[in-house]
């Protein structure tokens, strides 16, 4: 087990608790949001957190989504997972976004809205060349595994579906 890295945390919003892990072993800590709002289905907002932090160089946070708002309540991140860079001192937001097509969904004050994972990042340096080395992959992506009706053939009368997988059989 390695030990833990040294964060430095200012409360912008003076009440807002310090993020916490739920449990032993998780990797996100919770963050919550110090504004109340009601998203109306299809609505995003921009919901503060409170705090900002001073990451040590060569790490990066990371702003994942709650699966429990995602699966009650259709709440997804607009851009998850969002990245808080080592050196961005200013307070964490996150975009949430109501994809519920009929309900509306309220935040409270100190609900849980996302995750924080902290992660060490690699610099690197980039070397340009005329042809990259082959692999098992190549070029394929985007599905190109299989593992889904839909891109498997095997939904029948999906015709997207279809025209998915001829192309990628191209």
């Amino acid at each position: 087990m390695s030990n833990p890295v040294d964060v430095l945390i200012r409360r912008v919003d003076p009440d807002v608790p310090i993020p916490a892990y739920g449990h032993p072993g998780d990797a996100g800590a919770d963050l919550v949001t110090t504004e109340a709002v009601v998203l109306a289905p299809g609505e995003r907002a921009v919901l503060p957190t409170g705090i900002s932090i001073a990451l040590p160089d060569g790490y990066a946070a990371f702003v994942h989504p709650r699966s429990g708002l995602a699966a009650r309540c259709g709440v997804a991140l607009v851009n998850a997972p969002g990245t808080v860079d080592a050196g961005y001192r200013g307070e964490i937001k996150v975009i949430v976004v109501n994809l519920d097509p009929r309900e509306s969904v309220r935040f409270e004050r100190f609900d849980r809205i996302a995750q924080l994972v902290v992660q060490q990042v690699e610099k690197v340096r980039f070397h340009e060349v005329a042809e990259l080395p082959g692999s098992a992959r190549a070029e394929g992506g985007f599905g190109s595994t299989g593992g889904h009706a839909a891109v498997d053939g095997t939904t029948g009368g999906n015709r997207y579906a279809s025209v998915v997988s001829d192309r990628e059989g191209q």
